[in-house]
């Protein structure tokens, strides 16, 4: 039974070692999670690198959007409107292989990625903008910004880039970002610009993240061993390692009850054998009964 209760132990110290509201334990984070991270802000920095090499010469990508590329005013838009897509579905597959991360934030990217799916599938006319479009563009905005605060771990093994502290950084910055580009939407002159550099910094945010998971390795304490995970899974009958030393001392007490009744049925018969005196035998007797339970015998 030693193994069982060293299991247990196990399991317990792997319980008390996370923290309340951590996520999940996980050690090592899957290549391709590292890969559909890394792909978002890829597809996107190259993307408005290649489409706005194919605009004509009136397109300013300091004053004009990432959204006239993939809109109806712009040239091959669909190189534009592609890389929204697929931004969106590394966000999903990103969000589904991060399980290093609370749940909310896990909801978040999806909400990121479906709102790219949005954007893409919600093109500029050719003058103005619409309220879908708007509405996209500005949820996934939002979003994105505040996500790093929902990444954080609430544990003390924690790294910098996990940590509440971190995060909270982060988010201040994306915070700062974000409104540098609401205002520049009041005619400002670097509209272009001040987009750029935020949704770049924001869609690496997670590949950041999934790198640090990777990287980071709990305490041993946190991980359970083979034996605890399958007791885990089928726990014996008796849960407590208490409950052990129970069952030991019954069995002796059991074992000095018998050897007491032994010694008493031997000295009765050694009694009679000799013919002792009836004081002495019924002496004997009565020991047999007391510790036999039934009632002593008042009169031979």
């Amino acid at each position: 039974m030693d193994h069982k209760w060293q299991a247990l132990r196990a399991v317990s110290a792997g319980q008390a070692a996370t923290p309340r509201g951590s996520p999940p334990l996980r050690n090592v984070v899957p290549a391709w999670v590292i890969i559909s991270a890394a792909l978002s802000p890829v597809l996107l920095t190259a993307a408005w690198l290649v489409a706005g090499a194919l605009q004509p010469a009136s397109y300013n990508p300091f004053r004009q959007t990432v959204s006239v590329l993939a809109g109806h005013a712009g040239t091959d838009r669909w190189i534009m409107t592609g890389a929204l897509f697929l931004i969106g579905g590394c966000y999903l597959v990103t969000a589904a292989g991060l399980t290093g991360i609370r749940t909310p934030a896990r909801i978040l990217l999806i909400a990121a990625g479906l709102a790219s799916i949005g954007i893409a599938a919600s093109p500029e006319p050719v003058k103005g903008s619409t309220p879908q479009h708007l509405a996209w563009t500005s949820f996934g905005a939002a979003v994105i910004t505040v996500w790093p605060a929902f990444a954080a771990w609430r544990t003390e093994r924690r790294t910098l880039i996990l940590s509440i502290r971190g995060a909270a950084t982060v988010t201040a910055v994306f915070v700062a970002l974000l409104s540098w580009v609401v205002v520049e939407t009041q005619d400002g002159s670097v509209l272009g610009l001040a987009e750029r550099v935020t949704s770049s910094a924001e869609t690496t945010w997670p590949f950041i993240v999934a790198l640090a998971l990777r990287a980071h390795r709990p305490h041993p304490a946190q991980l359970p061993t083979d034996a605890s995970d399958r007791f885990r899974r089928h726990p014996p009958s008796v849960r407590t390692p208490s409950s052990a030393p129970r069952t030991s001392a019954w069995s002796n007490r059991q074992d000095s009850l018998g050897g007491m009744a032994t010694r008493s049925i031997t000295q009765l018969l050694t009694t009679i054998s000799v013919g002792c005196s009836f004081g002495r035998a019924r002496g004997a007797l009565w020991n047999v009964a007391r510790l036999s339970r039934v009632p002593p015998i008042r009169r031979l």
